[in-house]
């Protein structure tokens, strides 16, 4: 991907999403679940129900994939097996959720496109057409998927439009601060596959803007502009790491950033 960007021949996530693409799979119901691409709120979404006799209303889960805010999708075998198993195991209705990427789109286009999903879904009248107990929903989603939740989960609890209030909120290893990207985890796995600290620099920053100075100001970690500063000890890892996950680190205040 990076020899592609050099060459001119595409940019550095197109040739990332190639990868990607070969793990697609079609939407494909089996004994236990029925499985179809559909579209709720003219986002693209794969829809799983179970089969099963309900016994009652069933719970179910709206659930937003990784993949930095850039790659994923939905009907990739990891994403389908998973929510299919969920669907089975749990007897309930998951809403795989297909949001736009970036680029070409940046925040927050993601977050709008989840976040219309799941308001959509939380209708009392597409609960009830689905069958789900509006008091058992949740949303789920990990890495760049679990930032996605958390935020549709706050903004949620501020929306006077939404009745129905979430059960949960499920996070699986989620990207939930880009303030200080310089944490002992980062510098421990720096050059670690599969997720180096420049290619999570990349893709936070390909999630605002293609403006490769936004890129090049995180990666030396004075991307925060100084009216920000007061959020900083929010997230310094010295007050709030155990020493055996500090180890011989040694904590800086990220740069004042533009």
């Amino acid at each position: 991907s990076e020899a592609a960007e050099l060459l001119g021949m595409m940019h550095y996530m197109e040739g990332l999403r190639l990868i990607t693409a070969v793990e697609l799979v079609a939407p494909t119901s089996d004994e236990n679940v029925t499985v179809a691409d559909t579209e709720f709120s003219a986002v693209p979404v794969r829809l799983f129900l179970p089969r099963r006799a309900p016994g009652g209303l069933r719970r179910a889960m709206v659930y937003f994939h990784g993949g930095g805010w850039c790659l994923g999708d939905a009907g990739m075998h990891g994403y389908d097996l998973m929510s299919r198993r969920i669907s089975n195991e749990l007897n309930a209705v998951v809403v795989s959720v297909n949001y736009r990427l970036a680029p070409p789109h940046h925040f927050p286009a993601q977050f709008e496109d989840v976040y219309a999903v799941t308001k959509f879904f939380l209708q009392s009248k597409v609960l009830s057409q689905y069958g789900v107990d509006p008091a058992r929903v949740c949303v789920a989603g990990d890495s760049a998927g679990g930032n996605l939740a958390a935020a549709v989960a706050q903004q949620l609890s501020e929306d006077p439009e939404v009745k129905t209030k979430l059960k949960a909120q499920v996070l699986i290893y989620p990207a939930l601060q880009a303030l200080d990207l310089n944490l002992p985890s980062y510098r421990d796995n720096a050059d670690k596959p599969l997720l180096p600290r420049s290619l999570m620099v990349r893709f936070w920053s390909e999630y605002f803007t293609s403006d490769p100075a936004l890129r090049e100001a995180m990666a030396c970690n004075g991307h925060v502009p100084a009216e920000a500063g007061p959020l900083l000890p929010l997230v310094n890892w010295s007050r709030w790491l155990p020493a055996d996950m500090r180890k011989a680190h040694a904590y800086a205040s990220p740069a004042p950033g533009g």
